[in-house]
């Protein structure tokens, strides 16, 4: 970046992002795509096993913690960067949630299942199918969170199974591409979902599009969407490079 585009110390923008601490693509994602001038602040949040009872520990003890400490760094936004989680306990929790982290730190609060359901509804999907990593009680929410909003119907939604959090990065774009393919062959759906901040789904979106023939929307993806939406700022695809 030449020395003259380079943005003052007051017109740096702050984004704070809070990941279960075993997560280890978010971040990735978030660097390569952020608006120029826009800086990324991150707190962890205790969490291993990505199930519901780890899920609840991060919830119930982790989350306020990580969010007062990434505050004193006084970002703009953050996001909880946690879809599942998002999910777990309702779409009206995740909303409290945000509210408490906003009231802690000072800043806007976006969540990652909020922002997908928002990119669900700017496409006008109806019918959607789904992908994750999860165990099936975890898509159960994930499947409720979505079909709150009118109109939305989960056609199918699987998962691969895998609770260990940090084994779910470790999942290649190529099997995530083949797994969507697989899934959903043949079923008419107006667009594609991969669940999980976690996931590398991003890496992934073109090849899902080629080989199911719909719009994709990512965790990642709706998340950095939604930063942009935030931030007044009009990109077509947040989730290129």
């Amino acid at each position: 970046m030449p020395a003259s585009e380079v943005p003052t110390d007051a017109s740096w923008r702050r984004v704070g992002l809070l990941v279960p601490s075993s997560n280890t693509v978010m971040e990735v994602d978030f660097c390569r795509r952020l608006p120029r001038g826009f800086t990324l602040h991150t707190g962890r949040m205790y969490l291993e096993s990505t199930t519901p009872e780890g899920e609840s520990r991060m919830l119930d003890h982790h989350v306020m913690p990580a969010a007062h400490d990434v505050g004193t760094a006084r970002p703009d936004v953050i996001v909880f960067g946690c879809t599942s989680a998002g999910a777990l306990r309702g779409n009206d929790y995740d909303r409290k949630l945000c509210e408490r982290i906003a009231a802690d730190t000072g800043a806007d609060v976006l969540s990652v299942i909020s922002s997908v359901r928002e990119s669900v509804r700017s496409r006008g999907a109806g019918r959607i199918g789904v992908i994750t990593p999860y165990v099936g009680s975890l898509n159960e929410k994930i499947k409720a969170s979505l079909e709150a909003d009118d109109g939305v119907e989960v056609v199918d939604i699987r998962g691969l199974g895998i609770s260990d959090n940090f084994a779910i990065a470790e999942v290649p774009p190529e099997k995530i591409v083949a797994f969507a393919a697989e899934t959903f062959d043949g079923q008419a759906i107006d667009l594609l979902f991969a669940s999980c901040t976690n996931f590398r789904a991003m890496d992934a979106i073109q090849g899902i599009r080629e080989a199911v023939g719909v719009d994709v929307v990512t965790s990642n993806s709706a998340a950095l969407e939604a930063v942009y939406r935030w931030a007044g700022i009009e990109r077509s695809d947040p989730e290129e490079a």
